[in-house]
């Protein structure tokens, strides 16, 4: 059964379009890997299931839950379920740690929570998510509020680059935490070894899933930049 059905969207911003009929679904503890370029869409596909402002469709229909949510704002989808992961993780200054992995009513213990990203809670808790943590440390303390909220929907969106991430390793443990937990998991990456994790793995090319399925087949199809619709020519990559 389809959690997040994404039915011919497009979205242009400044007469260039951006998503040009694109069409995806995931069905309920999937983790579905969304793989493709710099620069091809990916986040702003992010922003637009989980209604980010100033991001709205020029076409098409997001449905959750069989509920179309087109024009719900961005804490309406989240009280459904939905939540998101940055590429830039957040500051808070004055905002404990602590606090913030039990926010929301989250009901995990914001140790385990800790312990599940790779860091130790005696040194955390107690420290501020402000600019004394590292994007690595930030990026797993937001991590772990994720896991501390059992969402329905998890959008992780991968950064492109520079901060001292997660291992592989632990990104798998992590993403397999919350798909045991319940949770769909879309899983937005440039990298094919993160998207091999995945149950399914979808392409996105020239602003279309140009093709979904096999992890490993879809991976491959977008490390030689050959894909059934453009063939590698006219791709944005």
């Amino acid at each position: 059964m389809s959690l997040l059905t994404v039915n011919a969207l497009s979205f242009a911003v400044h007469n260039k379009t951006i998503l040009d009929g694109l069409d995806l679904a995931l069905t309920e503890q999937e983790i579905h890997a969304l793989l493709g370029a710099n620069g091809t869409g990916k986040s702003t596909l992010a922003y637009l299931i989980m209604g980010c402002a100033d991001y709205q469709l020029t076409a098409g229909e997001i449905r959750f839950q069989d509920q179309i949510i087109n024009n719900l704002p961005l804490h309406e989808r989240a009280q459904l379920g939905i939540t998101m992961t940055w590429q830039e993780p957040a500051r808070f200054e004055g905002l404990r740690v602590e606090d913030y992995l039990t926010l929301n009513k989250a009901t995990t213990d914001p140790s385990y929570c800790l312990q599940r990203v790779g860091l130790q809670p005696e040194l955390y808790l107690q420290r501020a998510v402000d600019k004394t943590l590292s994007g690595g440390e930030r990026k797993r303390i937001e991590l772990a509020s994720v896991l501390a909220l059992h969402p329905r929907l998890a959008i992780l969106d991968e950064p492109e680059s520079g901060i001292d991430m997660l291992s592989l390793q632990e990104i798998i443990d992590v993403i397999q935490t919350m798909k045991q937990s319940g949770t769909t998991i879309l899983l937005i990456t440039h990298r094919q070894e993160i998207a091999r994790i995945a149950d399914r793995a979808s392409y996105l090319c020239g602003g279309k899933i140009v093709v979904t399925g096999d992890p490993d087949i879809v991976a491959e199809q977008y490390r030689t930049r050959r894909c059934l619709v453009c063939d590698g020519k006219v791709c944005r990559a």
